[in-house]
């Protein structure tokens, strides 16, 4: 699977046991020159690199969701990370891999956000 890590997701903790798993992780922590980044840039980086974007940003996001739907704009996948510690790398890796587990093809993506909270990380 595709995926981008938003800068608060970590590159070497959580993108590094996804890659040895065979996804193919790009970790916007570990590309300074995307510091800085809005959100909407983001989305559309992971959108047009067909990857599926993994976010602790719950605040921001959902809207541009809403907004990309309601503008005709589609994307390629969203994973929120919501209620966990961006330290508690296990339940997000986890979270992560029920998802991937759950809509195990790239397309399954296509325009859908799936969240990943601790009652979900942790079942």
């Amino acid at each position: 699977m595709r995926l981008l890590l938003d800068a608060h997701v970590s590159g070497p903790s959580v993108g590094g046991p996804l890659s040895d798993k065979g996804h193919d992780v790009r970790p916007l922590d570990q590309e300074p020159e995307l510091e800085g980044f809005d959100d909407e840039d983001v989305l559309a980086l992971a959108a047009g690199d067909g990857r599926i974007l993994v976010t602790h940003n719950v605040a921001d996001f959902p809207e541009i969701l809403r907004e990309w739907a309601s503008g005709g704009r589609s994307h390629t996948g969203v994973i929120l990370v919501y209620g966990i510690g961006q330290s508690e790398f296990g339940l997000i890796l986890h979270g992560i891999e029920r998802w991937l587990e759950l809509r195990p093809r790239q397309n399954d993506w296509l325009d859908f956000a799936g969240v990943v909270s601790r009652e979900f990380a942790s079942s």
